[in-house]
């Protein structure tokens, strides 16, 4: 073996050396925290006790306010994430129920998300530290199309999501700084008011008639004795291809349509969001429906 090739093996060892000690590093600063944001809350906080948990992405996040059923008297928490898709929700519940967490109630805003079942890359990243850590997370992603050199190679994931979960992200986890995604009990208010100029187009986006991720939690509540309520928030009224909402209930007949209940501009914030005057509004519809005893 000439000198060349044995030196480029050396480097070669080095490098795979560093970067499992990389991998080990970054991933123990993720495990360590646990007030960061929803995901690390998730990981590293168990046996906690819901009366209801709030699922969704950030028509979920931004339409219940988790303190409004609290004053209820109900254990609540906002686990709704802004570009989230079902993919993510169905593994924020099964790490919850891995977890050991008793949970009352999950409702689930099911109404968008129902047009695809693939993940959001961005959000899914955020739960990549954990990987070799809980069989839950490393079954979710087995089927993605990436799964091989993000599990099999060592900080390999944290390069390829360095914007997400990255040296500043793991930095920040390691100094324990915490964000505004769990205050107010997960729940994140818009304050703006929308005009005549909001708009959403769904005329181009269909629901798929057996989403897999929709029907995974549906059957994790059933199994694990949790009341279902899977709703569709409201749209404000200049959204274009409304009957979107009525191919969700044809297709999904247990599913709550709220669309139209809140419909004034001065509720809206986006034509797809509520304000925190809105979500009011929403809430406490939601909960003289729900739960008014």
């Amino acid at each position: 073996m000439n000198k060349f090739l044995l030196h480029t093996i050396k480097i070669l060892i080095v490098l795979v050396v560093v970067m499992f000690l990389l991998d080990a590093l970054y991933t123990s600063m993720y495990m360590q925290c646990k007030n960061r944001g929803k995901i690390d809350q998730i990981y590293n906080v168990r046996e906690r006790k819901y009366d209801v948990v709030i699922l969704g992405s950030s028509r979920a996040n931004n339409h219940f306010v988790a303190q409004m059923f609290i004053d209820k008297g109900l254990m609540t928490f906002n686990y709704g994430m802004s570009g989230s898709s079902l993919f993510e929700t169905s593994l924020v519940l099964k790490l919850m129920i891995e977890r050991k967490c008793i949970i009352k109630n999950v409702i689930l805003d099911a109404d968008l998300n129902l047009a695809g079942d693939n993940q959001s890359e961005g959000i899914s990243s955020r739960f990549l530290p954990y990987i070799h850590n809980s069989k839950i997370t490393k079954e979710h992603f087995i089927s993605t199309n990436n799964f091989n050199n993000l599990y099999y190679i060592p900080f390999y994931r944290y390069i390829k999501y360095e914007n997400r979960i990255g040296f500043r992200e793991m930095f920040f986890n390691a100094i324990h700084k915490k964000t505004i995604h769990i205050s107010n009990h997960g729940y994140m208010a818009l304050e703006h008011v929308g005009d005549q100029k909001m708009t959403f187009n769904m005329s181009k986006i269909s629901p798929l008639p057996h989403n897999k991720y929709y029907e995974e939690i549906r059957k994790l509540c059933k199994e694990n004795n949790i009341n279902f309520i899977p709703v569709m928030s409201p749209m404000c009224k200049y959204a274009v291809g409304m009957d979107y909402f009525k191919k969700v209930k044809k297709m999904y007949p247990e599913i709550y349509n709220y669309e139209n209940v809140v419909a004034e501009d001065k509720y809206f914030a986006t034509c797809g969001h509520m304000n925190d005057n809105g979500a009011k509004k929403f809430t406490s519809i939601i909960l003289k429906n729900f739960f008014h005893k």
